[in-house]
C-alpha cells in the first residue's frame, strides 16, 4: 500500500521526530511511504482568519500536490480536518469541488488510517510509564475521531492509561486563536494542565502539535515534571 505522508506546519518545522516516527510506523505495518516535496501549509490560518480568496490558491496547489496519491496520511488531525475543508471552500466551482472531494476521501490521520484503513489495533509498541491522553478539538469534532488513537494506546505493553477530567475542553490553541486571544488562551491551557496534574500521569498524550506545542509551553513555563509526547512517538517506542 502506497501512502504519500502530509507533514504538516508544525511537524516540519518544530516536531521532525514526530515525521520520522510516523514514517517509520507506517512501514512497520507495511506501507511504502512517499514524501511530495511541493506540499506546503494546509491554509488553516489563513481559512481561520476569514481570507478564503487566499485559501483557495493554496487548497488548488495542495490538490495538485496530492492528485496521485493513493492515500493521504498525517500525523495531524486538524489539518487533515482542513483538507477535508477544502470541499466547503469550492462550494462555488464545481471542478474544484470534486477535486477537492477527491482529496478528502483519500486523507486520513495517522491514527484513524491504521485503525480504520488497515484495521490495525496493536502496533507492537511498548512503553513503560503512565500517561493521560488530550483529545484535540478538530480532529475529534470536525474530523470525527475519537476512539481510534484510545484503542491503539490501550495495546502499547507497559503503558498505563488515566482518563483526563473534562477531556473534551479546548486547550486554548485553537490557531490563531492564541495569539489573537491570549488571556482567554492562558486561563483555558491553565485549566487544561490542572486537569492533566490530577490525573498524576507521567506523560501527556496528544494526536495534534499545536495542541501539544500550547500545552507543553504552559507545562515547561510553569515547571511542571510531565513528558509531552505526541501519539506517534509512543507508538513508534520500544522498551530497550
Amino acid at each position: 500500500m502506497k501512502v504519500s505522508l502530509f507533514i504538516t506546519c508544525l511537524a516540519d518545522i518544530f516536531y521532525s521526530n514526530v515525521g520520522k516516527d510516523t514514517v517509520e510506523l507506517l512501514e512497520k505495518v507495511g506501507c511504502e511511504v512517499h514524501f511530495p516535496e511541493q506540499q506546503t501549509c494546509c491554509g488553516q490560518p489563513a481559512y481561520n482568519s476569514g481570507y478564503h480568496k487566499e485559501t483557495k490558491e493554496v487548497a488548488k496547489h495542495m490538490i495538485r500536490t496530492f492528485e496521485n496519491s493513493e492515500y493521504v496520511v498525517s500525523p495531524s488531525g486538524s489539518c487533515v480536518a482542513m483538507l477535508h475543508e477544502y470541499t466547503h471552500l469550492f462550494n462555488d466551482d464545481k471542478e474544484w469541488k470534486a477535486r477537492a472531494e477527491k482529496l478528502a476521501n483519500k486523507s486520513y490521520e495517522l491514527t484513524q488510517f491504521l485503525v480504520d484503513v488497515l484495521k490495525v489495533e496493536n502496533v507492537n509498541a511498548s512503553l513503560k510509564a503512565t500517561a493521560t491522553y488530550h483529545k484535540s478539538c478538530h480532529m475529534t469534532r470536525l474530523l470525527g475521531v475519537k476512539e481510534a488513537p484510545l484503542k491503539l494506546l490501550e495495546n502499547v505493553e507497559g503503558l498505563k492509561m488515566s482518563p483526563l477530567p473534562n477531556s473534551h475542553d479546548c486547550c486554548g490553541f485553537g490557531g490563531t486563536f492564541s495569539v489573537k486571544m491570549v488571556p482567554i488562551s492562558e486561563q483555558m491551557v491553565d485549566e487544561k494542565v490542572r486537569h492533566i496534574e490530577e490525573t498524576g500521569s507521567e506523560i501527556l498524550i496528544g494526536s495534534d502539535c499545536g495542541c501539544l506545542m500550547n500545552i507543553g509551553g504552559r507545562i515547561t513555563r510553569q515547571g511542571k515534571p510531565i513528558k509531552v509526547m505526541h501519539i506517534a512517538e509512543v507508538l513508534n517506542s520500544e522498551v530497550k
